[in-house]
């Protein structure tokens, strides 16, 4: 098979360590296959690896622009009631979006009232998204995915559809993973109930996982946008000292631990409880006859990242926007932002975050207190194993009472 013609001098040099087995197998194949040199077959296979990713990504802008409507204005930012795509190749200037943050659709086995998307197609859907994010974000640009699990149906194990989108995301569209996070919902129901609370053969699932990812391996952040209170742990650490030594695990504690930076750097695991029951933006819907977003993000979420990525007078974009906590977030932190949404009776809910009291009030920049829950250590309660018996079937069979 001879070598394909290019236009540049072949004046590059790559070297690669094999093991004589490896070599020799690799040589064999070439030679099967026609090549006249073991770099010609390497170059096919690069070749054919960038073809692939071609092929996987054909799925781009819309063949025409749909009616995107401007909703609603505010000092900082824009909604807009429509398709995302129209906004993200159409209206969005190329590498203008400095932050994605978003929770869009999840992949879900049973259908919700605000349009999730089936699991098994999950990422044929999110492709042309995938590209127009790609399109739209700046090179020291983030993208945050916020994405729930989902159960295969009439079985206790799990859909691997966010996975696999995050695989897509980086393998596809040259996204890196600079870090995941997950958000652990302290007042999450134990579900899915026939598992957790009739069969007793899974634990409650109370985490989604976020996906903060960017075009190159170092986007903009800081994490001293987002530390912790000290524990008291630490605050007698920092005030009685402590002897520098070697753990066991090989860390090295210097006498540079006792530095007092201001407060600790927070795990990406982030605890926020979703119990907003009573707020303006409810009140609001009740009043106006508006069904309420039934999958609303808590505030603090979107905050976190936000304070983490972006600087004043950055652009922020929610594309699945929903009820606009985003906009509200990023409108209050002094961000430009532009929400998109298709279901307009979302966006008149959303209104209410935008009314003088949200955005105005004395009290909306207050410092929140900070909130700690509690998360038990394993194996807590002594069990007496004569009396608890596993499911020898795996909970295939539901037991009557």
């Amino acid at each position: 098979m001879g070598r394909p013609p290019v236009s540049e001098p072949k004046d590059a040099v790559a070297s690669m360590r094999l093991t004589r087995q490896e070599r020799a197998e690799m040589k064999e194949i070439a030679k099967s296959l026609g090549f006249r040199s073991f770099g010609d077959y390497v170059r096919f296979l690069h070749n054919k690896s960038q073809d692939e990713v071609k092929l996987a990504r054909k799925s781009k802008a819309p063949a025409k622009e749909g009616k995107l409507t401007l909703f609603h204005t505010t000092k900082y930012g824009k909604i807009y009631n429509g398709d995302s795509l129209d906004y993200l190749f159409y209206k969005a200037k190329p590498k203008s979006v400095n932050l994605i943050v978003t929770s869009p659709p999840f992949g879900l086995t049973r259908q919700k009232s605000y349009g999730n998307e089936d699991a098994d197609q999950y990422c044929k859907w999110f492709r042309p998204f995938a590209e127009g994010f790609r399109r739209v974000l700046k090179e020291d640009g983030s993208l945050v995915i916020d994405i729930g699990g989902a159960w295969k149906p009439g079985i206790p194990t799990r859909s691997l559809y966010h996975y696999e989108l995050l695989i897509m995301l980086c393998k596809e569209f040259g996204f890196h993973l600079c870090q995941e996070h997950y958000w652990w919902n302290p007042a999450k129901l134990p579900t899915p109930a026939e598992w957790v609370n009739v069969r007793r053969v899974r634990v409650k699932d109370a985490v989604n996982c976020i996906w903060w990812l960017s075009l190159t391996p170092f986007p903009k952040a800081n994490n001293r946008r987002v530390l912790s209170p000290y524990s008291s742990a630490m605050h007698n650490l920092l005030e009685n000292g402590y002897k520098p030594n070697l753990r066991p695990s090989g860390h090295d504690i210097s006498d540079k631990f006792q530095k007092n930076n201001g407060g600790a750097v927070p795990p990406n695991l982030l605890a926020i409880a979703n119990t907003e029951s009573q707020s303006q933006y409810l009140d609001y819907c009740r009043d106006k006859g508006i069904k309420p977003h039934p999958a609303r993000f808590p505030q603090l979420l979107p905050e976190y990242f936000i304070r983490l990525l972006t600087d004043s007078g950055d652009l922020v974009l929610d594309p699945f926007a929903g009820s606009c906590v985003t906009g509200m977030v990023a409108e209050r932190m002094k961000r430009k932002w532009v929400a998109v949404e298709m279901n307009s009776e979302y966006l008149r809910g959303a209104l209410s975050r935008f009314s003088q009291p949200t955005i105005t009030s004395k009290s909306s920049n207050k410092k929140l207190k900070p909130t700690v829950y509690e998360i038990s250590s394993p194996c807590p309660i002594p069990v007496d194993e004569t009396e608890i018996k596993l499911a020898g079937d795996g909970g295939a069979f539901r037991r009557r009472k």
